[in-house]
């Protein structure tokens, strides 16, 4: 097959920008892509946060002139630099009235209330890019509400025009939640004609992520679980109804991870690296761990570990009822993350009233998540709902087993412990409940005491499962090539 033009736009990419795991996989599947043969390329905005000296960013001769509607044409300045570590050409979008802020979509407490402006220009300016470059997508990979303009314009204002003649769109959906719900007026700005307000109408308001699903040739999420859910009230956020009816273009796509970053073998934050063949330095990890935390250092009882945003999505109000039946278990438990303020001073509380037992760092910091991946022997995830996830992944690297509940992609990554045949790679709940969560965890606690044999047989099979992003890039792949197929009858 011909290889394929590939232009991926994306609000956040890692090492540049990141809230979420968006940015993990626009930083990792375009390398995966290039790898595969095909030419990628990928844009962003250039937010403050992005320094042009640190990534050598260089600027492209010319401005970009990016029509707005009725706010007229707006001109911005291009950067462009490569991914890390590989050949893929990154692009930046420079427009200090929108991007030259503190935070990506926030600041640290409230929405920027021009959002819709923002990221509306941004998509319309990755379709300018590509006409200023020459650069003829065979496709064009949308992620999220903010680019999901992408799809809508290249239906209409760029339908007929010629270096798109043959560009499909796909719409990855990271997280159903956010739909860029907008003042119905952003259609004067878009400029794609009023005709088309009912495709994303809601109410009196505009919904950007749902025109897009309505326009894209494709749709995927991050998981092949997630697909399934967003089609149900429970997990479809209003928008089930409309995913269904499109369901016959609704894909699953399982997001790897960087094995280069994230194995014990190669780790340089943990305190001792080790692999299957040698695991016994993860006692010495533990010990580290325990000791950052100030825990005692006790080598004969379990260490469950928390990575992740403190937000009722994770589940944290599930652990906020339990936990002081948990801790009544011989158990110590790491906690690492920030998020709501009740959560903050609650968890911290905790700390202070068990701190043989509980232990935790509000703010994020990459290296004790590192350890905390490597020094623990259960990891928790009790999330309501994980599109994907990816710390479950990491954990099972690590051989650290993780107790999740069967939800998105902690559903299709987890296989639960069974007890006759000593199969699995965790542990895993199925009701959002304080008491199926307390359950669990002593399932697992009990297995550790107990199960000796069987704690040591998850701990392998966790290690040599691979969730790589070459594996999800070749999915992607042939994706790509139905799209390409679809729009131009051949490839």
């Amino acid at each position: 097959m011909n290889k394929l033009k590939i232009l991926i736009a994306a609000s956040e990419v890692v090492p540049f920008a990141k809230t979420g795991g968006l940015a993990d996989v626009v930083g990792a599947l375009p390398k995966a892509l290039h790898s595969l043969g095909h030419d990628v390329r990928v844009v962003m905005p250039r937010y403050y946060v992005v320094d042009i000296k640190k990534y050598k960013l260089k600027p492209l001769v010319g401005a970009l002139g990016v029509p707005m509607g009725i706010m007229g044409e707006i001109w911005a300045l291009v950067y462009e630099g490569v991914l890390p570590d590989s050949a893929v050409p990154v692009y930046f979008i420079e427009y200090e009235d929108f991007f030259g802020r503190s935070g990506l979509y926030d600041d640290g407490v409230n929405g920027y209330d021009d959002n819709d402006n923002r990221f509306i220009f941004f998509s319309r300016a990755v379709m300018q890019l590509a006409k200023k470059l020459e650069f003829h997508p065979d496709v064009i990979h949308a992620n999220d509400w903010h680019t999901a303009t992408i799809p809508m314009l290249l239906n209409t204002i760029y339908a007929f025009d010629s270096n798109f003649a043959y560009t499909g769109s796909l719409l990855s959906i990271h997280n159903l939640q956010h739909q860029g719900k907008f003042y119905k007026g952003v259609m004067d700005v878009m400029g794609i004609g009023w005709n088309h307000f009912y495709e994303m109408q809601e109410h009196d308001s505009v919904n950007l992520l749902k025109g897009g699903i309505v326009h894209a040739d494709a749709v995927s999420t991050v998981s092949q679980k997630y697909a399934q859910e967003i089609r149900s009230n429970e997990f479809g956020w209003g928008l089930n109804g409309l995913i269904d009816s499109y369901s016959y273009k609704l894909h699953g796509i399982l997001n790897g991870v960087d094995y280069d970053e994230w194995n014990p073998s190669l780790d340089s934050f943990i305190a001792k690296k080790f692999d299957t063949k040698n695991m016994s330095p993860k006692a010495i990890c533990k010990a580290d761990i325990q000791a950052s935390f100030n825990l005692p250092q006790r080598g004969d009882v379990p260490l469950i570990g928390f990575v992740g945003r403190l937000v009722e999505q994770k589940g944290i109000h599930l652990l906020a009822s339990a936990i002081y039946k948990i801790l009544e278990m011989d158990i110590q438990i790491v906690m690492l993350g920030a998020g709501e303020k009740w959560a903050e001073h609650f968890f911290g509380e905790i700390a202070f009233k068990y701190p043989e037992k509980f232990s935790c760092y509000i703010g994020y910091r990459n290296d004790l998540a590192h350890k905390i991946e490597a020094g623990s022997d259960l990891f928790l995830m009790p999330s309501l709902f994980e599109p994907c996830g990816l710390n479950q992944i990491y954990s099972l690297r690590y051989g650290t087993l993780p107790i999740v509940r069967a939800t998105g992609g902690l559903d299709d990554t987890i296989e639960s412990y069974h007890n006759d045949s000593k199969y699995g790679n965790g542990f895993k709940f199925t009701d959002a409940t304080p008491e199926a969560l307390f359950n669990t965890i002593g399932w697992a606690v009990y297995t550790y005491y107990n199960d000796k044999v069987g704690f040591d047989n998850l701990r392998k099979n966790a290690m040599s499962a691979r969730f790589d992003w070459i594996a999800a890039a070749k999915e992607y792949e042939a994706l790509y090539y139905k799209i390409a197929k679809g729009r131009k009858g051949h490839v």
